[in-house]
């Protein structure tokens, strides 16, 4: 197994003491000294976990939000993704175990991650996004990955561009309670989609903000499991619309939300698995502590 961390963004924004930047999220957190903090106790409470069970773990840039347009019209130093990857960079080698911290630089779609008509085509988000992921590559990150894409036609134009580069790359989806992408998209047929137009194939595909029965995995071909490689998943199996309208925090059993993660790993070798949408270090803790227990 390997972790990735837990809802980052969703944990400060629900927290009193930050108000996140209403276009880039919680970047711009590198900046304040409290707000930089914040972000390394978070990253430091996966990073403990990990090693605690002898884990590697992937953490995450605080990008999904940080692309040319939104750091242009923020006003926002344009260096923000180099600065972000810098500030990962130097927490990664302050920790003893840091062979096992891989960085991956963080993307996400354009517009709204739950309306998949607002998605681009191919050739614009290839353009639009060569930007963000220039930066991030130029950075040195260790992988690359794009996260919550509802459109298979800008998941694609995001896999063209960051083929381009020599870093390996995940494409992630959200998915509905029929384990379909939001447009309609089943993963088989987006993978195959994907994997033929690209000569440079992802590294692999994940899901993400999406409960793990989700998923429906017994109802899934088996082929899908060959490139499946991991399952960021929301606290609650609420869908999207009612997640997004709580007011408060939604979250089911840890131990049922970990058992079904678990067994993602354990019955169908879904690797990677970390936390969305009201996880938090209690659920990646869950993983860590059952993981040769499944």
């Amino acid at each position: 197994m390997i972790l990735m961390e837990a809802a980052v963004v969703e944990r400060l924004r629900r927290s009193s003491d930050f108000e996140l930047h209403n276009s880039l999220l919680n970047a711009p957190l590198i900046y304040d000294q409290h707000g930089k903090q914040a972000l390394l106790e978070l990253y430091q409470e996966y990073v403990d976990i990990a090693k605690q069970y002898n884990l590697p773990i992937f953490l995450l840039t605080p990008t999904w939000r940080a692309d040319h347009s939104r750091v242009e019209a923020s006003g926002v130093c344009e260096a923000i993704n180099t600065d972000v990857v810098n500030f990962l960079a130097k927490f990664r080698d302050s920790q003893s175990s840091k062979g096992n911290i891989k960085i991956c630089g963080l993307i996400g779609p354009k517009n709204d991650c739950y309306t998949p008509d607002e998605g681009l085509s191919v050739q614009d988000s290839q353009a639009y996004h060569a930007w963000q992921i220039e930066q991030l590559v130029a950075a040195g990150v260790d992988y690359l990955i794009a996260e919550t894409l509802p459109n298979v036609e800008e998941a694609l134009g995001i896999a063209k561009a960051m083929a381009l580069t020599e870093v390996p790359y995940i494409i992630s989806f959200v998915i509905d309670k029929n384990g379909l992408i939001l447009d309609g998209t089943s993963l088989v047929d987006a993978i195959k989609y994907i994997d033929s137009n690209t000569n440079n194939n992802p590294f692999g595909y994940m899901v993400n903000c999406a409960f793990p029965s989700f998923l429906n995995a017994d109802h899934q071909p088996k082929e899908l499991f060959s490139r499946l490689i991991g399952y960021q998943a929301n606290a609650s199996s609420l869908d999207h619309c009612d997640l997004e309208c709580a007011e408060q925090l939604k979250m089911n059993d840890i131990s049922e939300w970990g058992d079904l993660m678990l067994e993602l790993n354990s019955k169908y070798g879904v690797e990677i698995l970390g936390g969305c949408c009201g996880t938090n270090e209690k659920h990646l803790k869950y993983l860590a502590k059952n993981n040769n227990a499944s």
